[in-house]
């Protein structure tokens, strides 16, 4: 009866340990497709959030362009920019600037600059 129950045990041990082995590399592999997809899950949120960002970005720069021309409209045909406005509209510049913008709105600023110093002289 030992011996059987031996013979039984030597047959039955490797089944059970394959078994269980079967499982655990089973396991690795769930959590290893659990990995990939919550790693496509975040590169595909973070793409959409860059994208995001970009059309704030741009949104953002175009509200301040407007606002750029407007002052530039507006005090040129005044002929003079208080102190309070040229101040705004050196801050409005930089933020535009820093967010890409460039070309028309640089040589409106050197127009407001000029018109500034005028002012200057004006009150001295």
């Amino acid at each position: 009866m030992k011996e059987f129950l031996f013979q039984t045990y030597l047959i039955a041990l490797p089944i059970f340990l394959t078994a269980i082995m079967g499982y655990i590399i089973w396991l690795l592999q769930e959590q290893k497709k659990q990995k990939i997809a919550d790693a496509k899950e975040r590169n595909d949120r973070i793409a959409k959030e860059a994208e995001e960002r970009l059309a704030n970005s741009k949104g953002t720069m175009l509200l301040l362009r407007v606002q750029l021309i407007e002052y530039h409209d507006k005090y040129m045909k005044i002929g003079e920019i208080p102190s309070y406005a040229y101040q705004n509209f050196c801050e409005m510049y930089e933020a535009y600037h820093e967010l890409g913008g460039n070309g028309m709105i640089t040589k409106m600023m050197h127009e407001i600059e000029e018109l500034h110093l005028k002012k200057k002289e004006k009150e001295r």
